[in-house]
């Protein structure tokens, strides 16, 4: 586990499923909140795709990070529990919060991610407004939930899709409205913890079975270009026939073929949103040689990696 005052996002901008969502990139404006008699610092917003886990990581004291997932799926592992991922999940994690999210490989997750951490109380800043209303409930509701975990009221996306477009207009006064569109965001996250809205229940405990297999999908996330069937039988501590069972109940495919699809994904991936040539695919996704990653390539997917290339 690594504590982190900014997480490495861990993301990129394009998608794979052709739905249009907004970018967001925010990193070098001074953008302080106001929340009560409490300043909130924006070290960042920002939007991507999620390929590849996020390794597991916590935040220093006073740090938060609002997740928003408008599409995709896949896992959320924290504070010991598992969460299902799905579309219009809503999450925060908090100081000392240990997290981890992994992806589903044919359906990455879209993020919307704000970092912010809670500056000192005897902190200056002339320029932040100042509320002549005081809502201490606001501040505490955030200080006391380090974790929480929703579905959100449909209100999300159309926030981000305003700060999106105040961006990308760059008129006069951008900064003052960035400004109160991200507290509108912050405000509706804990309005949700105010009102009770249901939580997502956290998915039973790992028996020892679903450590195996949370170990084999993991093979094939991060060792797909490597990994022998006898490599993941001793990893997981069977013989081969048992593994080779174990993968076929979880994918339906053998191993062999489990393996190959991790590798084409992986290729796709690359293919499609990097500049990284062919022969270093290859090798990246584990061919010897560019030959056989194009004969396997045409074969998986019916056209030359150069043609796919171009769907781009």
């Amino acid at each position: 586990m690594t504590r982190k005052r900014e997480a490495c996002r861990n993301f990129t901008r394009g998608g794979l499923d052709g739905m249009e969502l907004p970018n967001i990139n925010i990193g070098n404006l001074d953008i302080k909140l106001t929340l009560g008699a409490v300043v909130l610092n924006v070290l960042y917003v920002k939007f991507g795709y999620f390929h590849s886990p996020m390794p597991e990581h916590s935040h220093s004291q006073g740090s938060y990070e609002l997740h928003f997932i408008p599409t995709g799926q896949g896992i959320l592992n924290a504070q010991g529990n598992r969460y299902a991922i799905t579309p219009g999940t809503l999450f925060v994690t908090g100081p000392d919060v240990v997290h981890e999210q992994i992806p589903d490989p044919e359906d990455p997750m879209a993020e919307y991610c704000i970092f912010f951490e809670i500056l000192p109380g005897n902190s200056i800043y002339p320029n932040v407004k100042r509320s002549f209303v005081r809502e201490q409930s606001l501040p505490e509701l955030l200080v006391s939930t380090p974790f929480w975990i929703g579905k959100e009221d449909g209100k999300m996306l159309e926030l981000f899709k305003m700060l999106a477009e105040e961006l990308s207009l760059q008129k006069i006064g951008v900064h003052h409205m960035a400004t109160n569109i991200l507290e509108m965001i912050v405000i509706c996250l804990l309005r949700h913890y105010s009102e009770n809205h249901t939580t997502i229940p956290s998915l039973p405990l790992k028996t020892l079975d679903d450590s195996r297999l949370l170990m084999i999908e993991n093979s094939f996330l991060y060792q797909y270009s490597s990994i022998s069937l006898q490599q993941l039988a001793n990893e997981l501590g069977l013989s081969t026939r048992q593994t080779e069972r174990m993968v076929h109940k979880q994918y339906g495919m053998s191993f062999k073929d489990k393996k190959l699809q991790a590798r084409m994904a992986a290729a796709s991936r690359l293919l499609l949103t990097t500049e990284t040539s062919i022969g270093l695919i290859a090798a990246q996704v584990g061919f010897a040689t560019p030959e056989q990653f194009s004969n396997v390539f045409k074969k998986y997917f019916g056209m030359t990696a150069t043609r796919y290339k171009r769907k781009r």
